[in-house]
């Protein structure tokens, strides 16, 4: 399954390179909306809640939701990070920079969570398709949008206009694992926090998609 996902990804961005190569050029240094997840409402509920939270006041699939995001955020970051130096779009380095912004705080609220609730904190040794802890995938192994090692190997040695396409192409489908995740929270989490970032999560990563599909020339 990963040998055909794969193959299907690489024949995408073949596919798109040059369309995405001439929006990207066209694109202005204009920055787009904010991004995804407010962490300063995390951080006033989790101190509210901590006063009088209770180990009723969560569930397994809050847990599950916390230990299953951090990883998933994790290796949205590494992806950003390569962007400065790599990417040769204004847009593109703007739109990691604003993953980073968003997404590191809410690894730093779940962790909090997780201690909290007397819950293992996932490592960064975690940050892998093969390595994630938590949430059940219904048949599946590997966490939803998340990628493996070639994967990540494929876009660090990228550069210029073909990290652009990669990069897009390949957070597009990490951001619909993400809300895919957050999706399940909302419906099944207990914990207010919790569901409540999930929230954030499905509203600012939807719009960071639609986003990165126009700078791939998708409508």
């Amino acid at each position: 399954m990963r040998n055909t996902r794969t193959l299907t990804r690489r024949a995408v961005l073949t596919a798109a390179s040059v369309t995405a190569a001439l929006v990207l050029a066209a694109c202005g240094n204009d920055s787009g909306s904010g991004s995804g997840g407010d962490a300063g409402g995390d951080s006033s509920a989790s101190s509210s809640a901590s006063a009088g939270a209770t180990a009723g006041a969560h569930n397994a699939q809050d847990v599950s939701f916390a230990q299953g995001m951090i990883p998933h955020h994790r290796q949205a970051l590494e992806m950003a990070k390569l962007a400065a130096d790599r990417a040769s779009s204004a847009k593109v380095k703007d739109l990691a920079a604003r993953v980073e912004k968003a997404q590191d705080p809410e690894i730093k609220t779940m962790s909090g969570w997780l201690r909290s609730w007397g819950e293992d904190v996932p490592t960064s040794s975690d940050s892998t398709a093969e390595s994630m802890p938590g949430m059940d995938h219904s048949g599946g192994s590997a966490m939803p949008g998340m990628m493996d090692g070639s994967d990540m190997d494929e876009l660090e040695k990228a550069s210029g206009a073909d990290f652009d396409t990669m990069f897009l192409t390949m957070m597009i489908d990490h951001h619909k694992g993400a809300v895919d995740m957050a999706g399940t929270e909302k419906s099944k989490g207990e914990y207010g926090p919790a569901t409540s970032m999930a929230d954030d999560i499905v509203t600012a990563q939807t719009a960071e998609m639609t986003e990165m599909n126009k700078l791939l020339g998708k409508s």
